[in-house]
């Protein structure tokens, strides 16, 4: 934050971050990164539950409204919590700015909305979480904006999709929920080629695991809802990536509002403290669970991209320091069978959510895609036995355990 111009105007100058000088280890920048200490010097940053902030002067008033100051005016435009919460991202991402939302669909929409024109096109992997697919064929084509779905299977194929009219590649890596791997190098370098702006759903790998940025991401969306929370409190979205981009995101923002609470963002900046010891657990035990049932009678296929089996796995290695914390298991027997497992769990949580510190199952075709059609299912590698586990963080063998019986009970 810049605080250029206030020696002239005789205001005290406060850098707003303690923490100034970068380190170079992701885990110290998510703990240390953190908003300035009040005249009560606490230790942990405080709680700002206030819709407004108040100036010393006139003056000061006009110039941070103009912008030629940086301060807190409004808290649909900025607070100190999303602020912080928003440094921290920033560091790990590897991104110049940033914006915080209320969820993360409202981050998804808003990284589109903001930056596209009536008349504007789209090129987007197949692959993209249920919501985001409803975006982009049934709420953008109302106001002129269209898109194409290239497959990850042809990327040659990608250059015949492009359109006078594309202005924006958006991806996701790893999808969800079928865990495909887009090559993010390829992504950056395609995207360059043809002049559009990256977007990249980060969600599932969180920026402690992959940073899409340094491959050429322009922009970097999370649902900060899953892992940045990790423990199914609170709801939140982050928007990061270029400052000119970032920008337009902002003025989108401030003026339609989908500004996260101050007490949300609080929540995630702490839950940014713990992200890395919990992705850790996540992954070491998501491939134990993985590697566990890979050839389970039960069970056509394991998915999970550290797998050796993963179609993609090296390109996985590549750009992933880990696996992740979600396995999707095909199962015997259809839609049926995959009622019975769920059904038959006893400690797995069976909700939408994901990147909890609770193991949860779902259900794909039923829940979170329903609204494709099954040929579009299909296309996804959403099978009616589809079931997508997120491993949580109890011990391994109780999660291998739940699993196992339940897979026994609903043969």
């Amino acid at each position: 934050m810049c605080f250029l111009g206030l020696e002239l105007l005789n205001l005290p100058v406060q850098p707003i971050y303690t923490f100034s000088s970068m380190s170079k280890h992701f885990e110290t920048n998510s703990i240390r990164i953190s908003t300035s200490k009040s005249n009560q010097k606490e230790h942990s940053a405080p709680l700002y539950l206030t819709s407004s902030f108040t100036f010393d002067s006139a003056e000061e008033a006009r110039a941070t409204f103009a912008e030629e100051l940086d301060g807190n005016i409004y808290s649909r435009y900025a607070n100190p919590n999303s602020s912080d919460l928003i440094e921290k991202i920033c560091a790990a991402e590897g991104t110049e700015d940033g914006i915080a939302t209320a969820s993360g669909m409202a981050a998804m929409f808003a990284s589109i909305a903001a930056l596209l024109q009536q008349g504007d096109h789209v090129l987007a992997a197949r692959s993209l979480f249920g919501s985001t697919h409803q975006l982009l064929t049934r709420v953008f084509p109302k106001w002129g904006i269209t898109s194409t779905y290239g497959d990850i299977s042809d990327y040659l194929n990608w250059e015949k999709l492009i359109q006078p009219n594309t202005k924006m590649l958006f991806i996701e890596t790893p999808s969800n929920p079928g865990l495909e791997i887009i090559d993010l190098e390829w992504a950056g370098k395609f995207a360059k080629a043809h002049g559009l702006i990256l977007v990249v759903d980060n969600c599932f790998a969180t920026p402690y695991l992959q940073q899409p940025a340094k491959w050429g991401a322009d922009i970097v969306t999370h649902s900060a809802t899953k892992y940045i929370d990790g423990q199914g409190r609170v709801l939140g979205g982050l928007i990061l990536g270029r400052q000119e981009l970032i920008k337009q995101v902002q003025f989108f923002t401030r003026h339609t509002g989908p500004a996260i609470s101050p007490f949300n963002a609080w929540i995630l900046s702490k839950s940014m403290e713990t992200l890395a010891v919990r992705m850790d657990r996540h992954c070491s035990n998501a491939l134990k669970v993985a590697s566990e049932f890979e050839s389970h009678s039960s069970v056509i296929a394991v998915k999970y991209p550290f797998l050796k089996s993963h179609p993609q796995h090296n390109l996985a290695l590549k750009q992933m320091s880990q696996g992740g914390g979600v396995v999707t298991l095909d199962l015997h027997g259809g839609i049926e069978r995959a009622k019975r497992f769920i059904d038959s769990l006893k400690m797995i949580s069976i909700t939408a959510n994901l990147g909890d510190s609770r193991s949860i199952i779902t259900h794909p075709a039923s829940t979170t895609h329903s609204k494709l059609s099954e040929v579009e299912r299909q296309q996804v590698g959403i099978t009616d036995g589809l079931i997508r586990l997120s491993v949580g963080l109890e011990h391994h063998e109780d999660i291998i355990s739940d699993v196992a019986q339940a897979l026994d009970r609903s043969n």
